[in-house]
């Protein structure tokens, strides 16, 4: 799930290789967008504002793919690392990809050339989920495990600093961390899955607090999140239960 201009675009998990894309102030599905030979259990979608397209994260043939939002035809597909998954999009345009079975991050233009690779496996951070590159140009990574935890890694894959809470701590564990979303202060929204919660993690990683989100029955396992800091909006994409998009306004970061 992601959002470019008034249009949000729903990547599901039995997707049939297609995008939805629904308006943002109706939330009505408006088309979808076909992507070709997107194989089963696509994981990963991200947009570029500054060229206009899509990315989306294919695991079954390890590629990336590029699709225009407005539907067309050209899609452009190159190979990357093992089983890539959470996708995002730096600030110099470039789309920034996890890979999972390689225990790397990737980072490619919109033309699908390697700028550069970061091995995280040395550093111990695994099995790493999603990856958004931070204003300081250090990453933050969500590890899919429990106890879970979020660590900031320079561009050589040492961990700066890590979020790991302790089952002592006000918050307890985390369990299963997947999305990552990023403020414009650098601090960090975590879509803690398996505790059903979002947390809101400082910049320095140094205390995290539980987002009051208001839904009857309670946040089901978000695995996805997309923070729209100009409507002051967030989307959570859920796994569970009816696989709901969840939109908050007015959030309080």
């Amino acid at each position: 799930m992601t959002s470019l201009g008034n249009e949000v675009f729903v990547l599901r998990e039995e997707s049939q290789q297609q995008v939805e894309v629904y308006d943002a102030s109706t939330f009505t599905l408006q088309r979808y967008i076909t992507v070709p030979e997107l194989g089963n259990w696509p994981r990963g979608l991200a947009a570029c504002a500054h060229y206009k397209c899509l990315y989306v994260s294919d695991p079954q043939h390890n590629s990336i793919y590029r699709a225009e939002p407005s539907g067309s035809s050209a899609v452009k597909q190159w190979s990357v690392a093992g089983i890539p998954r959470g996708l995002s999009v730096n600030k110099e345009h470039n789309v920034v990809v996890m890979c999972l079975a390689s225990h790397k991050i990737q980072e490619y233009t919109t033309h699908g050339a390697l700028v550069r690779k970061i091995r995280l496996r040395q550093a111990g951070v695994t099995p790493p989920w999603h990856v958004v590159q931070l204003s300081t140009g250090d990453y933050v990574v969500s590890e899919w495990k429990w106890p879970g935890a979020v660590s900031v890694v320079g561009r050589g894959g040492r961990v700066v600093r890590r979020y790991c809470p302790s089952p002592s701590s006000d918050l307890g564990q985390m369990t299963y961390p997947a999305g990552l979303a990023v403020t414009k202060n650098d601090d960090i929204l975590v879509a803690d899955a398996r505790n059903n919660r979002i947390l809101l993690v400082n910049s320095s990683l140094s205390s995290a607090r539980k987002l009051a989100l208001p839904v009857d029955d309670g946040i089901q396992e978000p695995r996805g999140l997309c923070l729209d800091e100009s409507r002051g909006r967030l989307y959570v994409g859920e796994l569970l239960g009816s696989e709901r998009v969840l939109v908050f306004d007015g959030v309080r970061l």
